[in-house]
């Protein structure tokens, strides 16, 4: 492979790719689904994850909808407005779904980074 590259491949190219986890009928978990997982964490809020990814909040709502539907428990539980607002917080299943896959996320990327000093190393 080295040879099909410029001189500087080892410093400018690299592999590249995503993983995710795939249920029967449609995708599960992926880069953009756990960092919409995270996003909730943190804000407490599928609009304010939602906003801080560029997301609308339909598209967000319907992908929190899809991972809980696929998930043995809940991922994420909401709670309607009131007087201090509705919210949306990560169930332990969610925050466990969260840590798995940010695992799996960084053996990839190790994976990645290991092939491509072999090809080009």
């Amino acid at each position: 492979m080295k040879n099909l590259l410029p001189a500087d491949a080892a410093a400018t190219y690299r592999l590249a790719g995503r993983v995710w986890l795939e249920g029967p009928t449609e995708r599960f978990l992926g880069i953009g689904r756990l960092e919409l997982l995270t996003h909730i964490g943190a804000t407490g809020s599928i609009s304010k994850a939602a906003t801080a990814m560029g997301m609308s909040y339909k598209r967000a709502w319907d992908l929190v909808q899809s991972m809980n539907a696929q998930a043995r428990e809940p991922l994420v539980v909401t709670q309607t407005g009131g007087s201090r607002g509705g919210g949306a917080s990560l169930s332990e299943a969610g925050a466990a779904a969260v840590a798995a896959f940010a695992a799996v996320q960084a053996r990839f990327e190790a994976f990645l980074l290991a092939e491509t000093r072999r090809l080009l190393g």
